[in-house]
C-alpha cells in the first residue's frame, strides 16, 4: 500500500482516486499547453509529466525512487545505477522513429519511479515523437496483450515493439480526441478503466 496524501488506506479505493485525479491532470497537460514545456526526450521532462500526473497523490511524484523494483522475473536498473543510466538516456539520439523507440525502452528499463512509470513514459514518448517526426501513436491501435508481451521481450530484442507501435502511427499530431483516448488506453493498459478521461 503506498502512501499518499490523500491519506487513503485502502487499495482499492486509493486506485480509483489515483485514476480519476491524474486522468484529470492529464488533460489539463493538453488542454493549458504545459505539455510544451516538457523537455523533450530527457528525464527531466518525464519527471515534470510525472509530478505534473501524480502530484497531488504521492509525495514522490517526479522523484527518482529510493527503492529497487521488480516485475515478475524481471528486475528494473539497480538503484546504485539509476542516476547513470538516466543519464545515458538523456544523452541517447532520438532523430528518427528507430532511436526514439529504443530511447523509450531505455526508460521502461530504467524504471525511475515508485508508481506510474509507464503512463508517464508513453506521454514522454508520444511528445517525442511528436518533436521529431510529427506523428505519434494512436494507443487505441496498439493491442494490450500485445504490447505488453513486446515491451517485456524489448529488453532483450526491440524489433516486435517497433513493428507494433510502428503501424499505429498517425499524423494526428494535435488531435485532443486522440490524446484523450490515448490516455484511457494507456491506463487500461495497467488496469485502469474506471473513469473516461473526457468526461472527468
Amino acid at each position: 500500500m503506498l502512501k499518499n496524501k490523500l491519506n487513503i488506506s485502502h487499495q482499492v479505493e486509493l486506485a480509483k482516486a489515483e485514476e480519476k485525479i491524474s486522468k484529470q491532470k492529464a488533460r489539463q497537460l493538453f488542454d493549458s499547453g504545459d505539455i510544451n514545456k516538457v523537455d523533450v526526450g530527457k528525464f527531466a521532462g518525464l519527471a515534470f509529466i510525472h509530478a505534473y500526473l501524480f502530484g497531488d497523490i504521492y509525495e514522490f511524484a517526479g522523484k527518482i525512487r529510493d527503492v529497487n523494483m521488480a516485475k515478475g522475473n524481471f528486475r528494473f536498473a539497480p538503484l546504485m545505477y539509476l542516476e547513470m543510466s538516466l543519464k545515458h538516456i538523456d544523452a541517447m539520439p532520438q532523430q528518427n522513429f528507430d532511436e526514439i523507440i529504443e530511447k523509450y525502452v531505455e526508460m521502461n528499463i530504467a524504471h525511475p519511479f515508485r508508481e506510474g512509470n509507464g503512463r508517464a513514459t508513453r506521454i514522454w514518448l508520444d511528445v517525442m515523437l511528436k518533436q521529431e517526426i510529427r506523428q505519434v501513436i494512436d494507443w487505441n491501435l496498439v493491442d494490450k496483450d500485445e504490447y505488453l508481451s513486446a515491451m517485456e521481450r524489448s529488453v532483450v530484442k526491440d524489433v516486435e515493439i517497433k513493428v507494433l507501435l510502428r503501424q499505429a502511427l498517425t499524423h494526428k499530431v494535435d488531435d485532443r480526441a486522440l490524446f484523450m483516448k490515448g490516455i484511457d488506453v494507456s491506463y487500461y493498459y495497467e488496469g485502469y478503466s474506471e473513469f473516461k478521461t473526457e468526461e472527468l
